[in-house]
């Protein structure tokens, strides 16, 4: 298989926008009657959690050895490693997740809005509100890289990801940091994936985003003024 070029990319400030309800304080704790249900409800999701099963070794794509421990939002970090969604994503199989990044705010709303408008498409309801915390990181490595190269077209496919799978698939196995490449939902943006944790730097939490749907595909985008918070200085 051929492989793109590789780039040195030193970039701050990208962005991740997560739904907040996996980053805020457990639902769990709204529905327990005590301190001692709490105990045996975590320990019941715990059981269950594919994050904490990876960071003790159980899980099949991924292990402790790979993931960040000790540093501000770990548990964020790895849980994009650890949580694939079951079809995989652009650049990760269904087994071992990736970081996914945006250079420009922009584009990383435009993603999030593309995938949860399919869903939302699923079910026919377009009456949908919700929050997306930014998790602002920076990366300095060698990533390979797909921008103004014509072979890996395939790869930027706007409805595929059999391509691109295959890529990462051999990419991770010959120890690539990850990809770099131009964000397919918005034009002339760019995106990264990041395949190894430790890579993923100087997390912290930027503004929440609230995606407001109201009877069409596209969504109103607002900064949430009861959780927004500014950036942390580099």
């Amino acid at each position: 298989m051929r492989l793109p070029p590789v780039a040195t990319i030193r970039r701050t400030d990208t962005h991740r926008l997560v739904p907040s309800k996996h980053t805020r304080d457990s639902v769990l704790a709204r529905i327990a009657d005590d301190d001692a249900h709490l105990a045996d409800l975590f320990d019941i999701d715990q059981g269950t959690n594919d994050r904490l099963s990876a960071e003790h070794g159980a899980a099949p794509g991924i292990g402790p050895h790979d993931l960040v421990f000790g540093v501000p939002y770990a548990s964020v970090v790895n849980a994009a490693f650890c949580h694939p969604h079951p079809l995989g994503g652009r650049f990760n199989g269904p087994e071992r997740g990736a970081w996914y990044a945006a250079f420009e705010l922009e584009a990383a709303q435009a993603e999030v809005a593309f995938h949860k408008s399919i869903e939302l498409a699923e079910v026919d309801v377009w009456d949908e509100s919700v929050t997306y915390d930014d998790y602002v990181a920076d990366f300095s490595g060698a990533f390979h890289d797909l921008r103004r190269d014509a072979r890996f077209a395939a790869c930027l496919a706007s409805d595929s990801y059999r391509a691109s799978q295959q890529l990462a698939e051999r990419l991770l196995a010959d120890g690539s940091s990850g990809v770099v490449y131009p964000s397919v939902r918005r034009h002339n943006a760019t995106c990264l994936a990041c395949f190894r944790p430790p890579l993923v730097m100087h997390v912290r939490k930027g503004a929440t985003w609230r995606f407001t749907w109201t009877g069409g595909e596209t969504p109103t985008i607002a900064r949430d003024p009861r959780t927004a918070r500014t950036v942390s200085p580099v």
